[in-house]
């Protein structure tokens, strides 16, 4: 190695320089105000030394072996006064059972079904009474059910509904008060998917299932199955609402077909059919007919709300006039009822029917040798239903 001559006098400038270049460097690093960590990195060490001589005098050189670098973080800051921390606690005590069985999942479907059975009763005894009265009991069977389809453009309803009550009193043997067989199929196609208006087709058929008489006389059947039977069928327009609990369908053409298949009703012009011919001595000439057509403008509507928690409204409405032959005679069909739920099950029932049709006659005058002198007037017919009773929706 080759050294390093130095005077003597220089000696004390070198070290004071060096000293002096150590502060400085010392200095040249920042304070930090508070250095959260420190990373500390060793350099490998200086192999070569230099050495300054001078008459015996040596200075060895210093070595610096190690890096040292500050890294200042964000401090987090106090957290807020409204800030709370809380550690979850669940109890099992505190846990309550359903009030109502688990119901599993189902797969979202467009169809929506109705199944309602019921049993509607009203009873009135009378033991020792002195004010008089006649006991009795009536009961009415229902039964409903719905297969209603909407999606997008296409709506499509079907209705069946069965009803069928009896009434029996002290002294007198069983009578029929109520009978109605009702099928409706109503298909619709809008042309968007905001409007709730459709093109609509409907067709619909009502009758009864068993004879219907005029009591006390139980002889002489007034009506039978399929006689009546009406059956319309019609194309116009619906007003479906998005809840499906208001239905107006307007058709200004439709078919009314009035079936009288029992042949004694149609040979005597029951319903509306072309009576039979007779002759003088009352024998049937020309059978009547069984079949009546009409050609007319139909209007149905629909609406059911619930007022309260526990009470419910239901509204369904027909009115059809005939082009043909009495254009202006309106027919009419209205019930309105009104359930008021007990619970689950248990329901009371307030009903009213008003029906008024120019083709159903009543009070015919016969003369003594059988012929009719008055066929009779078209009158407003009108029954009332008030019982407590059993509903099952399945």
């Amino acid at each position: 190695m080759r050294a390093i001559t130095v005077k003597n006098w220089m000696c004390p400038l070198l070290l004071g320089l060096f000293v002096f270049s150590l502060g400085n460097a010392q200095d040249s690093i920042p304070a930090p105000k508070k250095a959260d960590s420190v990373i500390v990195i060793p350099l490998p060490p200086i192999r070569k030394a230099d050495t300054i001589s001078r008459d015996s005098m040596a200075l060895d050189t210093v070595i610096v072996d190690t890096l040292v670098i500050r890294r200042e973080q964000q401090r987090i800051e106090n957290l807020k006064k409204g800030v709370t921390l809380n550690t979850t606690m669940i109890s099992i005590k505190k846990t309550e059972p359903l009030d109502q069985g688990y119901n599993k999942f189902k797969v979202p479907s467009f169809w929506q079904e109705i199944n309602l059975l019921g049993l509607t009763l009203s009873e009135t005894a009378f033991v020792n009474w002195n004010a008089g009265g006649t006991t009795s009991i009536s009961a009415l069977a229902n039964a409903r059910f719905e297969r209603n389809y909407k999606f997008r453009y296409i709506s499509w309803e079907n209705f069946l509904e069965m009803r069928y009550g009896v009434n029996l009193q002290e002294g007198q043997k069983l009578r029929k008060t109520e009978d109605a067989l009702r099928v409706s199929s109503t298909f619709g196609y809008r042309r968007d998917t905001i409007s709730n208006w459709y093109y609509s087709a409907k067709a619909k058929f009502n009758t009864q299932f068993s004879d219907g008489f005029k009591y006390p006389d139980r002889e002489n059947a007034v009506s039978r199955p399929l006689s009546p039977g009406y059956f319309f069928l019609g194309a116009g327009a619906s007003y479906i609402s998005k809840e499906r609990r208001f239905n107006l369908y307007i058709s200004p053409i439709t078919q009314k077909a009035t079936l009288v298949l029992d042949q004694e009703l149609a040979d005597k012009g029951a319903f509306g059919v072309q009576r039979a011919v007779l002759d003088d001595e009352g024998n049937v000439l020309e059978k009547g007919e069984n079949l009546f057509l009409e050609l007319g403008f139909l209007i149905t509507n629909s609406w059911e709300s619930q007022l309260y928690k526990n009470m419910g409204i239901k509204h369904r409405l027909n009115l059809y006039t005939d082009y043909l032959q009495s254009f202006g005679n309106i027919d009419v069909d209205w019930e309105l009822n009104v359930e008021l739920r007990v619970n689950e099950y248990i329901v009371t029932q307030i009903g009213t029917h008003l029906i008024y049709d120019d083709d159903i006659l009543f009070n015919e005058v016969k003369a003594d040798d059988g012929t009719i002198t008055d066929p009779g007037e078209p009158r407003l017919q009108f029954k009332q239903l008030l019982g407590v009773g059993i509903s099952y929706n399945f």
